[in-house]
């Protein structure tokens, strides 16, 4: 038997309809890449989104279209993520940080027809419109005021194009398990790989985010997301700030301290989220200025291990908590965030510490395990480390254009070493890949290491991630030289210029007689890594 309940699909054009009908008057404040701020309400922003959905329709957009945007945090990208896949396209954010030849890479491999960009990266995009023949029109998300002089094919204007359209216009009752939003992960060997999310799994994912034990959002908060929504989504926030109804604060391009201080302050912000390398910027402004955050009251760190130290300033110094949350572009991304039970509220401070450096325990909709090298689920005692598996509702299944599924026995095995505790909380103690996290951004340690060997006078060399204070990791290079070879410095890091994106090249290079291997020929990382101890990063000139 079954119930009788309603049937209605979980879809993504929901959550702007349920924003504009009960918070239709809460504000999304943007920093424009023009200049000015921009403001207005769930309620406006649901009536351009409409408007935009109409327009992608008369270019040709169809259900399972995929539309590019390579864009900052700002109100048009916003409507854009519901536009796109309101009318059942895929909503494609690409990553502009990447090489050109990656991002037009990703670009074919989506087939993306149509591509939105901000007017910054108008230089990227008529550098890499040749190199992408499935795209129909370049859409330039800005006013006729502002449009960029690029040689591009069909460069249509944002604004021009949504202004004769309708604000009339019914979503589609599409079917919850239709592709949403496509994503690209790389950092590991070969292409970059798409993650297809559904209307069902980000739905989900947006509703177990904003639980108390998550990011624990609501109507009364004020959202700056600092994560880029070309970086899985934003870390889903712009699904979960109007399915709560809270006040959305979107900060363009102005990544430094002292820019995200001043929208923090004017805008009344309580809750933000980004990389380690966010809070250290923010922490510097604050030191240098003598200023406070009077409203912020969290901040959600990701995309690399948080330093203990900064966690520590921001407690003691401002009052504010830095919560560790862990995650992945297959994870959509939450896969745990590091809130306190009961229990725990009373332990002295060095004990919570220990507690508060860990990244968190998975909410509802997420399952953990970590198992040995034979598959055997190991101890959950807060020591036994081992590879770290993961399944949910809104976990990969399958990676886009790839026929074999990625998943062991029904787990996505993600790379990571870790150990859980007996309450779940999770601590990533190592990578099964030398996956080099810089900044949030991940680097391929395979990649330069094949660039360097590229090197007339190289031999053999070997990229390592290193602590850095700025960038959580940077990539060390250690080569060993041809014989008779006497290449510099210099002239290794300069091989690199075209071949990577910049954050990629390597931070500095060391030469070595000899780089150590295990038994079966492959180069000990371990033994490298213990050779290299008293490694200094050499002093910023």
């Amino acid at each position: 038997m079954q119930g009788k309940m309603m049937n209605q699909p979980l879809i993504v054009s929901s959550i702007l309809e349920h924003a504009e009908r009960y918070h239709g008057d809460t504000e999304i404040v943007s920093q424009t890449v023009e200049g000015p701020i921009h403001r207005y309400t769930y309620a406006e922003a649901h009536k351009r989104s409409k408007q935009a959905a109409n327009a992608l329709l008369k270019l040709g957009a169809d259900t399972g279209s995929r539309i590019a945007t390579l864009a900052w945090n700002n109100f048009r990208h916003f409507e854009l993520y519901y536009a796109i896949s309101g009318i059942g396209a895929i909503t494609h954010t690409v990553n502009p940080r990447l090489f050109p030849e990656q991002v037009s890479w990703i670009v074919n491999d989506a087939e993306d027809q149509i591509l939105c960009f901000d007017t910054s990266f108008s230089t990227l995009i008529e550098s890499i419109a040749p190199q992408c023949p499935s795209v129909k029109y370049w859409i330039a998300m800005t006013n006729r005021d502002h449009m960029p002089d690029i040689r591009v094919p069909n460069l249509v204007c944002y604004e021009d194009l949504i202004a004769s359209e309708s604000e009339e216009f019914t979503w589609p009752r599409l079917d919850e398990n239709s592709a949403s939003s496509l994503c690209y992960t790389s950092g590991t060997t070969g292409n970059p790989k798409g993650v297809l999310y559904s209307h069902r799994s980000t739905l989900l994912h947006a509703l177990s985010s904003a639980l108390p034990d998550a990011m624990n959002l609501s109507g009364r908060d004020v959202v700056l997301p600092v994560v880029p929504m070309f970086h899985v989504n934003a870390w889903g926030l712009p699904y979960t700030a109007p399915l709560v109804g809270a006040k959305l604060v979107f900060p363009g391009d102005g990544m430094d301290g002292e820019s995200l201080y001043q929208l923090f302050e004017s805008e009344g912000v309580t809750f933000s989220a980004g990389v380690p390398t966010v809070w250290l910027g923010v922490l510097q402004h604050l030191r240098n200025s003598g200023s406070k955050l009077s409203t912020v009251e969290r901040m959600i760190v990701g995309g690399a291990a948080c330093p203990p130290a900064l966690m520590q300033s921001f407690r003691d110094e401002y009052g504010i908590t830095i919560q560790h949350a862990w995650g992945m572009t297959e994870l959509s991304p939450l896969g745990t965030v590091n809130t306190p039970k009961s229990k725990h509220l009373g332990l002295d401070d060095e004990e919570r510490f220990k507690l508060d450096i860990k990244q968190g325990r998975p909410p509802f909709g997420i399952d953990l395990k970590i198992v040995d090298d034979n598959g055997n689920e190991l101890p959950r005692d807060g020591q036994t480390s081992g590879d770290l598996l993961v399944r949910g509702y809104w976990v990969i299944d399958q990676y886009y254009n790839k026929d074999d599924s990625p998943l062991v026995d029904g787990w996505f095995p993600t790379g990571d070493v870790a150990n859980q505790d007996k309450d779940g909380y999770l601590q990533i103690t190592d990578r099964s890949k030398d996956v080099i996290k810089s900044g949030g951004e991940w680097i391929s340690s395979i990649e330069l290491e094949n660039i360097a060997m590229s090197h007339a006078a190289v031999s053999e060399a070997a990229a390592l991630g290193l602590s850095h204070d700025k960038w959580d990791e940077r990539p060390l290079l250690v080569v060993v030289r041809k014989a008779g070879q006497d290449v510099s410095r210099e002239e290794i890091l300069a091989h690199y210029q075209g071949k990577v994106a910049k954050f990629c090249i390597p931070e500095d290079v060391i030469f070595v007689d000899e780089i150590p291997h295990t038994a079966t020929g492959k180069v000990s990382k371990v033994t490298l890594r213990k050779q290299l101890s008293d490694y200094r990063w050499p002093a910023p000139k």
